[in-house]
Protein backbone atom coordinates (compact mmCIF):
# COMPACT_ATOMS: atom_id res chain seq x y z
CA UNK A 1 0.00 0.00 0.00
CA UNK A 2 1.72 3.52 -1.26
CA UNK A 3 1.83 6.24 1.74
CA UNK A 4 3.30 8.29 -1.07
CA UNK A 5 1.14 11.87 -0.47
CA UNK A 6 -0.17 13.84 -3.23
CA UNK A 7 2.38 16.37 -4.95
CA UNK A 8 1.93 19.42 -3.88
CA UNK A 9 1.76 21.24 -7.69
CA UNK A 10 -1.22 18.50 -8.38
CA UNK A 11 -2.90 19.82 -5.39
CA UNK A 12 -2.87 23.32 -6.69
CA UNK A 13 -3.70 22.57 -10.15
CA UNK A 14 -6.69 20.41 -9.05
CA UNK A 15 -7.70 23.68 -6.60
CA UNK A 16 -7.58 26.31 -9.97
CA UNK A 17 -9.57 23.66 -11.72
CA UNK A 18 -12.34 23.75 -8.92
CA UNK A 19 -11.62 27.49 -8.26
CA UNK A 20 -11.85 28.42 -12.11
CA UNK A 21 -15.85 28.00 -12.43
CA UNK A 22 -16.17 30.24 -8.96
CA UNK A 23 -14.53 32.69 -10.83
CA UNK A 24 -16.03 33.08 -14.10
CA UNK A 25 -19.44 32.76 -12.50
CA UNK A 26 -18.44 35.58 -10.19
CA UNK A 27 -17.77 37.56 -13.25
CA UNK A 28 -20.69 36.86 -14.77
CA UNK A 29 -22.52 38.01 -11.72
CA UNK A 30 -20.92 41.47 -12.06
CA UNK A 31 -21.69 41.81 -15.59
CA UNK A 32 -25.52 41.08 -15.20
CA UNK A 33 -25.30 43.20 -11.99
CA UNK A 34 -23.63 46.14 -13.81
CA UNK A 35 -26.28 45.55 -16.82
CA UNK A 36 -29.30 45.80 -14.30
CA UNK A 37 -28.31 49.12 -13.00
CA UNK A 38 -27.64 50.38 -16.63
CA UNK A 39 -31.32 49.58 -17.43
CA UNK A 40 -32.16 50.94 -14.01
CA UNK A 41 -31.01 54.48 -14.87
CA UNK A 42 -32.54 54.27 -18.34
CA UNK A 43 -35.85 53.71 -16.77
CA UNK A 44 -35.42 56.59 -14.34
CA UNK A 45 -34.55 58.61 -17.20
CA UNK A 46 -37.98 57.54 -19.32
CA UNK A 47 -39.32 58.23 -16.20
CA UNK A 48 -38.02 61.57 -15.89
CA UNK A 49 -39.72 62.17 -19.51
CA UNK A 50 -43.02 60.79 -19.32
CA UNK A 51 -43.36 64.23 -17.27
CA UNK A 52 -46.64 65.45 -18.63
CA UNK A 53 -46.77 68.98 -20.38
CA UNK A 54 -49.55 71.64 -20.72
CA UNK A 55 -49.49 75.14 -22.50
CA UNK A 56 -52.70 76.86 -21.65
CA UNK A 57 -53.43 80.31 -23.51
CA UNK A 58 -55.54 83.01 -21.81
CA UNK A 59 -56.75 85.34 -23.71
CA UNK A 60 -59.65 87.14 -21.26
CA UNK A 61 -59.37 89.08 -18.38
CA UNK A 62 -63.05 88.87 -16.80
CA UNK A 63 -63.67 87.95 -13.63
CA UNK A 64 -65.28 84.84 -14.79
CA UNK A 65 -62.71 83.77 -17.31
CA UNK A 66 -59.38 84.39 -14.77
CA UNK A 67 -60.37 81.58 -12.86
CA UNK A 68 -60.44 78.26 -14.91
CA UNK A 69 -56.72 78.73 -16.35
CA UNK A 70 -55.57 79.31 -13.21
CA UNK A 71 -57.37 76.85 -11.32
CA UNK A 72 -56.74 74.25 -14.07
CA UNK A 73 -52.47 75.04 -13.85
CA UNK A 74 -52.35 74.94 -10.54
CA UNK A 75 -54.17 71.64 -10.32
CA UNK A 76 -51.80 69.86 -12.80
CA UNK A 77 -48.76 71.10 -11.33
CA UNK A 78 -49.71 69.79 -7.86
CA UNK A 79 -49.75 66.57 -10.07
CA UNK A 80 -46.41 67.16 -11.22
CA UNK A 81 -46.92 68.55 -14.54
CA UNK A 82 -44.98 71.20 -16.36
CA UNK A 83 -47.43 74.03 -16.74
CA UNK A 84 -47.34 77.14 -19.21
CA UNK A 85 -49.96 79.83 -19.12
CA UNK A 86 -49.24 82.22 -22.04
CA UNK A 87 -51.45 85.29 -21.28
CA UNK A 88 -52.01 87.74 -24.33
CA UNK A 89 -54.12 90.66 -24.99
CA UNK A 90 -57.11 91.19 -21.57
CA UNK A 91 -55.73 87.57 -20.20
CA UNK A 92 -53.01 90.17 -19.46
CA UNK A 93 -55.19 91.78 -16.81
CA UNK A 94 -54.81 88.66 -15.00
CA UNK A 95 -51.38 88.83 -14.44
CA UNK A 96 -51.61 92.73 -13.34
CA UNK A 97 -51.07 93.47 -9.91
CA UNK A 98 -53.68 95.87 -9.71
CA UNK A 99 -55.96 94.80 -12.24
CA UNK A 100 -56.10 91.81 -11.09
CA UNK A 101 -57.78 92.46 -7.93
CA UNK A 102 -60.68 94.53 -9.82
CA UNK A 103 -61.68 91.90 -12.55
CA UNK A 104 -65.04 92.86 -13.13
CA UNK A 105 -68.13 90.03 -14.41
CA UNK A 106 -69.37 90.98 -17.61
CA UNK A 107 -72.97 90.59 -17.27
CA UNK A 108 -73.99 91.33 -20.94
CA UNK A 109 -73.94 88.47 -23.35
CA UNK A 110 -73.38 86.17 -20.51
CA UNK A 111 -75.80 82.84 -20.97
CA UNK A 112 -75.32 82.07 -17.47
CA UNK A 113 -76.58 84.78 -15.82
CA UNK A 114 -80.35 84.50 -14.47
CA UNK A 115 -81.01 87.99 -16.61
CA UNK A 116 -82.15 88.83 -20.48
CA UNK A 117 -79.68 90.83 -22.04
CA UNK A 118 -82.02 94.42 -21.80
CA UNK A 119 -81.64 94.18 -18.28
CA UNK A 120 -77.95 93.09 -17.90
CA UNK A 121 -77.02 96.21 -20.57
CA UNK A 122 -78.52 98.80 -17.94
CA UNK A 123 -76.04 100.51 -16.27
CA UNK A 124 -74.46 99.72 -13.26
CA UNK A 125 -75.62 95.89 -13.77
CA UNK A 126 -71.74 94.56 -14.08
CA UNK A 127 -70.44 96.26 -11.45
CA UNK A 128 -73.67 94.44 -9.30
CA UNK A 129 -72.77 91.47 -11.08
CA UNK A 130 -69.45 91.99 -10.00
CA UNK A 131 -70.17 92.35 -6.14
CA UNK A 132 -72.45 89.59 -6.44
CA UNK A 133 -69.40 87.34 -7.46
CA UNK A 134 -67.11 88.01 -5.35
CA UNK A 135 -69.75 87.86 -2.04
CA UNK A 136 -70.20 84.19 -3.16
CA UNK A 137 -66.69 83.57 -3.87
CA UNK A 138 -65.84 85.13 -0.16
CA UNK A 139 -68.81 83.27 1.61
CA UNK A 140 -67.62 79.89 -0.18
CA UNK A 141 -63.95 80.43 0.82
CA UNK A 142 -62.71 80.34 -3.25
CA UNK A 143 -59.25 81.48 -3.30
CA UNK A 144 -58.91 84.72 -5.08
CA UNK A 145 -57.44 85.79 -8.25
CA UNK A 146 -54.20 86.96 -6.12
CA UNK A 147 -54.56 83.68 -4.27
CA UNK A 148 -54.28 81.55 -7.06
CA UNK A 149 -51.45 83.01 -8.96
CA UNK A 150 -49.25 82.99 -5.73
CA UNK A 151 -50.22 79.32 -5.40
CA UNK A 152 -49.57 78.84 -9.13
CA UNK A 153 -46.19 80.24 -8.81
CA UNK A 154 -45.41 78.59 -5.88
CA UNK A 155 -45.86 75.19 -7.68
CA UNK A 156 -43.74 75.85 -10.72
CA UNK A 157 -46.27 77.14 -12.87
CA UNK A 158 -44.22 79.88 -15.55
CA UNK A 159 -46.85 82.86 -16.12
CA UNK A 160 -45.93 84.12 -18.98
CA UNK A 161 -46.81 87.63 -20.05
CA UNK A 162 -47.28 88.41 -24.13
CA UNK A 163 -44.28 91.10 -24.64
CA UNK A 164 -46.41 92.29 -27.96
CA UNK A 165 -49.44 93.01 -25.09
CA UNK A 166 -47.45 94.42 -22.91
CA UNK A 167 -46.28 97.06 -25.51
CA UNK A 168 -49.74 96.95 -27.29
CA UNK A 169 -51.20 98.27 -23.41
CA UNK A 170 -48.38 100.70 -22.70
CA UNK A 171 -48.06 97.99 -19.59
CA UNK A 172 -44.92 98.44 -17.35
CA UNK A 173 -43.07 94.85 -16.50
CA UNK A 174 -42.88 96.41 -13.16
CA UNK A 175 -47.19 96.54 -12.88
CA UNK A 176 -46.99 92.41 -12.84
CA UNK A 177 -46.70 89.67 -10.30
CA UNK A 178 -43.08 88.88 -8.90
CA UNK A 179 -42.68 85.53 -11.03
CA UNK A 180 -44.36 86.75 -13.79
CA UNK A 181 -42.20 85.90 -16.94
CA UNK A 182 -42.31 88.78 -19.32
CA UNK A 183 -40.68 89.42 -22.48
CA UNK A 184 -41.99 86.15 -24.39
CA UNK A 185 -43.53 86.25 -27.87
CA UNK A 186 -45.81 83.98 -29.71
CA UNK A 187 -42.82 82.04 -31.32
CA UNK A 188 -41.99 81.18 -27.80
CA UNK A 189 -45.55 80.09 -26.97
CA UNK A 190 -45.79 78.02 -30.15
CA UNK A 191 -43.20 76.13 -29.74
CA UNK A 192 -44.09 75.46 -25.85
CA UNK A 193 -47.44 74.48 -27.13
CA UNK A 194 -45.85 72.44 -30.03
CA UNK A 195 -43.94 70.31 -27.45
CA UNK A 196 -47.07 70.01 -24.67
CA UNK A 197 -48.96 67.10 -24.61
CA UNK A 198 -51.84 69.23 -23.58
CA UNK A 199 -52.96 72.83 -25.42
CA UNK A 200 -56.06 74.77 -24.08
CA UNK A 201 -57.48 77.89 -25.21
CA UNK A 202 -59.38 80.35 -22.59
Amino acid sequence: MSTDTPDTADTGDAADSIDAPEDLSTAELAAEVEELREELADLKADLGDDQKSMVIVATKGTLDMAYPPLILASTAAAFGWDVTVFHTFWGLDILHEKKSKNLKLSAVGNPSMPMPNAIASLPGMDTMATKMMNKKIADNGTATIEELIDVSLDQGVDLQACQMTIELMNYDEADFYDGVTTGVGAATALQRMADADVQLLV
